[in-house]
């Protein structure tokens, strides 16, 4: 990898939580951060406090995921790095089934394919070397491919597990689809219950703090010693197992497939 005084790295869900802990702490290292989030409010803050660029879309809308991704192209020739880090949690109300603006389970679209989307459209700005950081969760449920959107038999815990898996197995797919391309791609769960706003909404207690996951993610992005590995879900700072779905290539072809068809009817949809 450059020197981090060199490199251009891209953080989704940057305001709050771990995604702003991480972005203070590479900018403090020198690194130009691109810091997105949906509140003009806090996006302002953000620059006047940490000397960063900003970048602002709503997740749980395809249509700027796509504008997002052409403004970041249009405004930047490379990334070195990039952070799928913004997410929702499963929400104080088990039962309170969301959907996006296009239609899409909540979770599933704002933790998973927006970033899944984001990604793809960048990947010409991703040159070698590079790397790809995908904050996912040990909190993994099984895809139910006869309703992946969760009509019937929804929880919020289950819409989070089941996003958070999706992650993992897009992290396993696309290190395939890149190896030997000099762009590394991994997944991790930063650390439990952190004291983040998502957690509290939940009524969890916490039990670690945000610079505990902070720590874990940040080795991802910029320990030299991981220049080569891709394809891994790490807990914390271990190599970890996934659900044994994510390691399944058929089940991740299902995925993509989901994925890609889902995209294509919000796109089309919008005209």
């Amino acid at each position: 990898m450059r020197p981090l005084s060199e490199q251009t790295i891209l953080i989704t869900g940057a305001t709050s939580g771990l995604g702003r802990h991480v972005a203070a702490e590479l900018a403090r290292q020198g690194a130009h951060v691109l810091a997105h989030g949906r509140d003009l409010d806090r996006l302002a803050a953000l620059r006047e406090e940490l000397d960063v660029d900003t970048v602002r879309a709503d997740l749980a809308d395809l249509r700027q995921v796509e504008r997002l991704a052409e403004e970041i192209t249009q405004r930047h020739e490379r990334l070195d790095v990039l952070v799928n880090n913004a997410g929702v949690g499963f929400g104080a109300d088990e039962s309170r089934r969301e959907e996006s603006a296009d239609g899409i389970e909540l979770r599933f679209a704002v933790n998973y394919l927006a970033g899944y989307h984001l990604t793809r459209k960048l990947l010409p700005l991703l040159a070698a070397p590079a790397r790809i950081v995908n904050v996912a969760s040990a909190g993994q449920h099984e895809i139910d491919f006869a309703d992946p959107l969760l009509r019937r038999r929804y929880s919020g815990t289950r819409a989070y597990g089941q996003s958070k898996l999706a992650q993992v197995m897009f992290t396993i797919d696309l290190a395939e689809e890149l190896h030997g391309a000099g762009v590394t791609v991994n997944a991790l769960h930063p650390a439990t219950y952190m004291d983040t706003t998502m957690v509290r909404q939940a009524g969890i207690t916490p039990l670690n703090s945000v610079g505990d996951g902070a720590e874990a993610t940040l080795r991802l992005i910029t320990d030299p010693d991981l220049g080569a590995v891709t394809g891994h879900f790490f807990n914390g700072l271990r190599p970890a197992h996934p659900h044994r779905q994510a390691e399944d290539p058929v089940a991740r072809q299902r995925l993509r497939e989901l994925s890609d068809r889902l995209i294509a009817e919000a796109l089309s949809s919008a005209g």
